[in-house]
């Protein structure tokens, strides 16, 4: 009787625990991802004219895109800072420096002035506070899908593995309701004179709760001594000369949910504002409905991978995001169409797209091989999307802009071939 009594016990201990840990990633992840949609909603709708307004609306469209793309180049250099901080300070102390610098350019780019204000200078200054947020989501990197991996029973690989992943539609839902509310209610004056700044205070705010999330699970464990192989940072020289093939394979592999990803939240924006008569306020409602999908889609992408395999969803992703490919030409007539099946198309392929990739590297480079293959996919599939998207179909029409999803999507099936023969089956 004791001896059952002392086990439930440990069970209840470790539900409890398993619990916690889920909604603090998903909090964690969902403020994440509302820091990161609020910038790239802006940068669609808001920097072209405030930043840019001495040129004609596509070219600083463009710029404002260009300008986006930098937070993403700096991420891998904030990893190597990283890796050096954490060794004096720990992974808490290097993730909270990290907040802090994230939370405290991002509060810089809602006080910035405008062009009209400070000519050159603000554009100038948006780029600096744009790669310094780079440094700070880079620096940030706590490994969280490899805590939730570890300690995922063999059936449940999926669904352990699409939980962080909620934090990407989730977080922009909130901040697509936040610009949809601006644009709303705000006159055209207003939102690009002050109303926008407000987007980015929100940020700041949920930083602080972000934080406290974060350094909450980064003190919870599953009392499994792997935790501690599974976060420490692999020496760099190791790392590359043992798991440079592994390190490249995983990072091509989520190009095509990667390009999606801003093909159906920032482009439609961008496209409809410069060349169509829909409303921005229209686009952000159905992009809310499709968020709301895609939450739906990333869970059932766990559902069937754990019935399947993470392989299956993936190849059935790349096929789905040959069709939306072909539903492009609605981002004019219906946008409905595109936006809202984008987003489906986009929860079912994101929602496998991290956690298939720790599972190829050995324990002791777990955490920095994902953390470098991460960084390395966001700059190749994501960083430039807004801005290819936008050039392709400014320049050649919507047909090329689908074209690039195609290739994103050509691209992981080649990485998941050459992978086939390595990936455990399920």
């Amino acid at each position: 009787m004791t001896t059952a009594h002392a086990q439930a016990r440990n069970q209840k201990q470790q539900s409890v625990t398993f619990d916690d840990i889920v909604i603090t990633v998903v909090m964690g992840r969902v403020t994440d991802f509302f820091g990161f949609f609020v910038y790239a909603i802006a940068s669609a709708i808001i920097f072209p004219r405030v930043f840019f307004p001495f040129l004609d609306p596509l070219p600083a469209t463009l710029w404002s895109f260009a300008i986006f793309s930098l937070a993403f180049l700096a991420r891998p250099l904030a990893s190597g800072l990283g890796r050096i901080i954490q060794r004096k300070i720990g992974r808490p102390g290097k993730v909270t420096l990290a907040l802090m610098i994230l939370g405290t350019s991002t509060v810089g780019i809602g006080l910035l002035p405008s062009y009209e204000t400070a000519g050159i200078a603000a554009p100038i200054l948006l780029a600096v506070l744009r790669f310094v947020q780079g440094i700070g989501l880079g620096g940030a990197w706590d490994g969280i899908t490899l805590q939730l991996k570890s300690a995922a029973p063999d059936d449940r690989q999926g669904r352990y593995g699409m939980i962080a992943q909620l934090g990407g539609p989730i977080g922009f839902c909130v901040a697509a309701a936040l610009f949809f509310v601006l644009t709303g209610f705000l006159t055209p004056e207003e939102l690009y004179g002050y109303g926008w700044r407000f987007a980015f205070f929100a940020v700041m705010a949920v930083n602080v709760v972000s934080l406290f999330a974060r350094l909450r699970l980064m003190t919870t464990t599953f009392g499994d001594d792997e935790d501690e192989t599974l976060l420490k940072s692999a020496p760099l020289a190791d790392l590359v000369r043992d798991q440079s093939k592994t390190i490249v394979l995983s990072a091509l592999l989520p190009l095509a949910s990667y390009a999606v990803f801003h093909m159906v939240t920032v482009f439609p924006l961008s496209y409809s504002l410069l060349f169509t008569e829909h409303s921005i306020s229209t686009i952000l409602l159905w992009q809310l409905l499709g968020g709301a999908l895609a939450v739906v889609a990333v869970i059932l992408s766990g559902i069937l991978a754990d019935r399947f395999s993470k392989r299956l969803v993936l190849w059935v992703s790349c096929a789905l995001i040959l069709v939306l490919s072909a539903t492009i030409g609605t981002v004019e007539t219906n946008p409905a169409v595109f936006v809202v099946f984008g987003f489906i198309v986009l929860g079912l392929s994101y929602g496998q797209s991290s956690s298939i990739i720790p599972n190829r590297f050995r324990p002791e480079y777990r955490y920095s091989g994902a953390a470098m293959s991460t960084n390395l996919s966001w700059i190749l599939g994501a960083a430039f999307a807004p801005f290819v998207g936008l050039l392709l179909a400014s320049t050649f029409g919507l047909w090329a802009a689908a074209l690039y999803m195609i290739s994103g999507a050509l691209v992981t099936v080649v990485a998941l071939t050459m992978l086939e023969g390595r990936l455990k089956a399920g």
